[in-house]
């Protein structure tokens, strides 16, 4: 769904002039990344990213990003640095784009996870939330739970989505709305933690990548934003429980959550999943039908809200 800014050959090797990583070999478009237009950048000094960020992603958010991965990288979390040119820069002027040169990871992106990988995603995400106890970085949820109503309004109808989805939606807000918690632990968050952004080699975590949603929100919100993406059938009408489980280990290995945040997993999944069906459902509506980006199915987030939202969600987030 990147939307691909052409870069111009002559803006490309005047970029990479910057920086102490050789001269331009090649430089592909990859489908990676939802939000902005990436590249393999191949150079004589090695392989990099090159990322333009495209509308949803503010300049003036860059360099929060770019504070929070070196705050990680610093920790040993595996994240992807952002190369600073000759100057000390970063942030880049591109095409008419901020961009920034980025650390290539190796490892590939799942599909279908096994119950070990996602233990090790469950067990890197509690890492990384450890290093961003201490984080004095913040920034403001723009997708986050008092944010949803808008995101509804400005779809429109729903029901011209799927139908009748707009009496559950407003059924779930109002219900969100009176129970939502306020005083869970909290600090910076990844926020869309789905296992495209997790790169692995066998049961080993390689990198996390794509903190562009990263902002301040409960801890345990990132956590079932993970599990509602790992733990499901790609449609989200099956949740593995063998999946479910290993994620929660892998995560309790690095942090014992409170009574308070285990109280609180199925109303936070309940938000998780609206969440991610509101902006799907928003950009359904919103895509004109000849735009050259594939619109994402909202139904498959429906599915998960609807498990969630069963009597026995509580036992979804067992450890054993």
């Amino acid at each position: 769904m990147a939307v691909y800014t052409h870069v111009e050959p002559d803006d490309l090797a005047a970029l990479v002039a910057r920086y102490d990583i050789g001269t331009v070999v090649s430089c592909k478009g990859i489908a990676e990344g939802v939000e902005n237009s990436n590249f393999l950048l191949e150079t004589t000094g090695g392989r990099f990213i090159l990322t333009l960020y495209e509308k949803r992603v503010s300049e003036g958010d860059l360099p929060f990003f770019v504070d929070l991965l070196d705050h990680l990288a610093s920790r040993g979390c595996p994240v992807p640095a952002m190369i600073r040119d000759r100057d000390g820069v970063a942030i880049q002027q591109v095409s008419g784009r901020s961009a920034c040169v980025i650390q290539f990871l190796q490892g590939i992106s799942l599909t279908q996870p096994t119950p070990g990988q996602c233990e090790a995603a469950g067990a890197a995400l509690g890492a990384m939330h450890r290093a961003l106890e201490a984080y004095a970085g913040a920034r403001e949820n723009s997708m986050g739970h008092r944010h949803w109503r808008a995101v509804s309004e400005g779809a429109g109808n729903l029901d011209v989505v799927l139908p009748g989805l707009q009496a559950i939606v407003d059924d779930e807000l109002e219900h969100l709305d009176r129970h939502w918690p306020t005083d869970l632990p909290a600090h910076v968050i990844h926020a869309d933690l789905f296992p495209d952004n997790v790169l692995m080699l066998g049961d080993r975590v390689t990198g996390l990548i794509d903190f562009y949603f990263a902002a301040s929100d409960f801890r345990a919100y990132d956590l079932v934003i993970t599990h509602a993406s790992w733990a499901f059938s790609a449609d989200g009408r099956a949740c593995d429980p063998a999946r479910g489980r290993a994620l929660m280990r892998g995560y309790a290995r690095e942090i014992a959550l409170t009574d308070a945040e285990i109280a609180a997993l199925p109303l936070l999944a309940r938000g998780a999943s609206l969440r991610f069906l509101l902006t799907r459902a928003h950009d359904w509506v919103h895509t004109p039908a000849d735009a050259l980006v594939t619109r994402k199915d909202p139904s498959p987030f429906l599915a998960r809200l609807q498990r969630y939202r069963a009597a026995d969600a509580a036992d979804l987030f067992a450890l054993a």
